[in-house]
C-alpha cells in the first residue's frame, strides 16, 4: 500500500497528546469548581472587554492552528477534501466551546467569546494548511515515507516518537536543570534541602544530565530502523533539545539569559552522555533496552536527591511567568511525569522483545 493511502498512527497519537495539552492549559488548576450563578452560555453574548490583550488573541489563535492541522492528518485517508476541512473546523470549534463553557465553573478562569472566535480562526487556519499540505506530507516521498524509512514500523514505535516529542516540550520548563526531568519534590511540595557548595551541585548535575542523555539516546536508537544512522538521528534530536532549552530561557527570562542552562555540570554531563550513546548504539537490542531503563531510573533518583542549584534559585525568585503561567504548569507536570512514562514504555519494549528479531 502506498504511504499516501495509509492512515498515520503517529498523527493520531500527536493529536491526542496535543488535545490533552490544550485541555490542561485551558482548565488548569482544576480546583475550586463552583456554580457560576449565571446562564450557562451567557459568555457567548457578553460585550467586548474594555481592554483587549493582543498577546492573548494571538496565543489563542496559535494554540489551535496545530489542532486543526493534526485533525486533518489524523482523519486521512478516510476523510478528505471539503469533508475533512469542515470536520476539522467543527471539531476545533466544539472543543473550544466545551472548554470555554467549563471555564465558567472555575474561579480563576474567565470564558470569552473573543477566545472562542480566536480558537475557531486558529482551527480554520490549521485545517486549511493541513488540507493544503496533507498530500505532500503523506505521499510516497513525503514526511510519512521519511518516518517509515528512518524508524521501525508499527504503532508502538509511533508512540515512542510521540514520547520523544513530549520530552522536547518538557524542556520548556525552566525550573529544573538541563534534562532534569522526574523531580517530584516541587510537585509534592517537599521542603528543599540545605544548600551545598557549588562543586557538589556540579557533580550531581553532570550525573543527571549524563544519565538522561544516555536514556534518550538509547530510546531513539531502539526506535530507529535497521541500517539507519542512529548516531546522526541522535545528534539531530540533541540539537533540537538544546535549541528548545535556549528558546525557553530567552522567552521566560530574557535574551541575556539564553545560555544560562549551559553550566559546567551540564556541559560535563552532555559530553559524557554523548560519548556513551555513540558507543552504546552498536550494542544488541537487549542490552540497549537494559541500559536505557537503568539510565532512566538512575537519572530520576539522582535528580530527587540532588542539592539545589545555589545560583539558579536566585534567578527563579525573580522570574515573572506572566502570560506563560498556565503553559508552565503543564510543562512542570510533564517534566515530572516524563521519566516514569518513558520507563513504562521501555519495560513494554523489553516485554515485546521476544516477538521481534534483532
Amino acid at each position: 500500500m502506498a504511504y499516501g493511502d495509509r492512515h498515520s498512527p503517529l498523527a493520531r497519537y500527536l493529536l491526542v497528546a496535543y488535545a490533552l495539552l490544550i485541555v490542561y492549559a485551558s482548565l488548569n488548576p482544576f480546583s475550586g469548581w463552583r456554580d457560576p450563578g449565571a446562564p450557562l452560555f451567557e459568555f457567548l453574548v457578553a460585550p467586548a472587554p474594555r481592554y483587549i490583550e493582543v498577546f492573548d488573541i494571538i496565543a489563542n489563535i496559535a494554540a489551535y492552528v496545530p489542532m486543526g492541522m493534526l485533525l486533518i492528518l489524523a482523519m486521512h485517508p478516510k476523510w478528505r477534501g471539503a469533508r475533512a476541512l469542515l470536520g476539522a473546523i467543527f471539531a476545533g470549534l466544539l472543543m473550544s466551546f466545551s472548554l470555554e463553557t467549563l471555564q465558567q465553573f472555575l474561579p480563576t478562569r474567565i470564558p470569552s467569546n473573543f477566545d472562542l472566535a480566536a480558537n475557531l480562526l486558529g482551527s480554520t487556519l490549521g485545517a486549511a494548511a493541513g488540507s493544503l499540505f496533507t498530500r505532500r506530507l503523506l505521499r510516497d516521498d513525503g514526511l510519512q515515507a521519511l518516518r517509515y524509512r528512518l524508524f521501525r514500523d508499527g504503532a508502538r514505535v509511533d508512540l515512542g516518537l510521540v514520547l520523544l516529542g513530549l520530552w522536547l516540550i518538557s524542556l520548556l520548563y525552566p525550573g529544573t536543570s538541563l534534562f532534569g526531568n522526574g523531580d517530584l519534590r516541587a510537585v509534592f511540595s517537599q521542603p528543599l534541602g540545605e544548600l551545598h557548595p557549588a562543586e557538589i551541585f556540579i557533580r550531581f548535575e553532570a550525573l543527571v544530565v549524563g544519565s538522561n542523555t544516555v536514556a534518550v539516546g538509547l530510546l531513539l536508537a531502539l526506535l530507529a530502523g535497521r541500517g539507519q544512522p542512529a548516531r546522526a538521528l541522535f545528534g539531530a534530536l540533541l540539537a533540537a533539545a538544546l535549541g528548545v532549552r535556549t528558546l525557553s530561557y530567552g522567552l521566560l527570562f530574557s535574551s541575556q539569559n539564553l545560555f544560562d542552562w549551559l553550566t559546567p555540570g551540564a556541559a560535563l554531563g552532555l559530553a559524557g552522555g554523548v560519548l556513551i550513546v555513540m558507543v552504546s548504539v552498536m550494542f544488541s537490542r537487549t542490552v540497549k533496552v537494559m541500559l536505557c531503563g537503568l539510565a532512566l531510573m538512575a537519572a530520576t533518583a539522582l535528580v530527587n536527591f540532588a542539592p539545589e542549584n545555589p545560583y539558579f534559585l536566585a534567578a527563579l525568585a525573580d522570574w515573572q511567568q506572566g502570560h506563560f503561567l498556565n503553559f508552565n504548569g503543564f510543562t512542570r507536570v510533564l517534566s515530572a511525569a516524563w521519566p516514569f512514562a518513558a520507563l513504562l514504555y521501555v519495560l513494554g519494549f523489553a516485554g515485546a522483545r521476544e516477538r521481534e528479531p534483532e
